[in-house]
This record gives C-alpha cells, structure tokens and sequence, in this order.
C-alpha cells in the first residue's frame, strides 16, 4: 500500500479545489484549444496543436497525482494534537541563537509548503531538524550553507 502524506485541512482542501479546477474548468479550456487548433488545417505541422495536446498532458499527469496524492493522504486532527513537541501541523516559533531574530514556521506536508507564507515542509533540511523537538529546546541543523541554531521558544496548532 502507499504511503500518503500528513496534510493540514486547509492543505487538503486547496488540493481538492485545484483537483476539481482542473477537471472542470482546464480540460474544458484545452479541449476548446484544441478544437480550434484542428479546425486551422493540417494538424502535421499546427504548432498550435501541438501546444495544446502537450498542456492536455501536462494538465491528465497533474490530475492524475492529485487524485493520488488525496487518495492516500491522511488529514492531521490539529484541534486534538499535543503542543509538547514538534509535529507535522505544527506552528513554530524560534530564536536564531546567533543572530537573535525570531522566526515562526509552520510544518506542513511538501505539497503544502510555501516560504512566503512560513510554511516549510518536513522534508526540507530545516522541517526535519525540528520535527519532534520541545520547548526550550537547542536545535543545531546541518543546511548546505552550514549549521543553523535555533531555540524553540514555543510550539502551537
């Protein structure tokens, strides 16, 4: 059986709109698109259809990792998870022990993480040096650029 990943319901839901966007909406879009890309004629040498018929691809292999990605992924109960350690769900506040600077990220599934929004997956160097740690915690995590020092100054859903 395959494993799924941990998503947040805000997570989950996004997915399932962009899953019901692209079903919907795109494949109408691209059908159309490439209608009229046929209807110019010889479809050997029609860039246009060409165009369209790889977006048509690219837009069935992106449908076809949603449904797989929801189909095994487990939604995280964040109203009944403990705040005593990092988890995946969990929003984090740090404190840069060299430079001072607090920082807060929150530990999400790698479908879910977006840096602009502080949202950094448990897969990434940084997510997966904290996961499991508690408050007040030390925390020396190998990057490529080095080793960055955090303190964990609080852990919250």
């Amino acid at each position: 059986m395959q494993q799924g990943s941990r998503l947040t319901r805000t997570g989950y839901d996004r997915l399932s709109k962009e899953l019901e966007q692209m079903k919907t909406v795109k494949r109408r879009m691209l059908s159309r698109a490439i209608g009229e890309a046929r209807a110019h004629g010889d479809i050997s040498e029609n860039a246009e259809y060409d165009a369209a018929k790889e977006a048509q691809g690219l837009n069935e292999k992106r449908i076809a990792e949603l449904e797989n990605m929801l189909a095994f992924s487990q939604i995280i109960d964040e109203e009944n998870m403990p705040t005593d350690e990092i988890l995946v769900g969990a929003s984090v506040k740090l404190q840069d022990i060299k430079s001072g600077r607090e920082l807060t990220y929150m530990l999400v599934a790698e479908e879910e993480a977006d840096y602009a929004q502080g949202k950094i997956s448990v897969s990434s160097p940084v997510g997966s040096g904290l996961l499991n740690h508690k408050e007040g915690d030390a925390v020396e995590i190998k990057v490529p650029a080095g080793v960055l020092k955090y303190k964990v100054l609080k852990i919250s859903r």
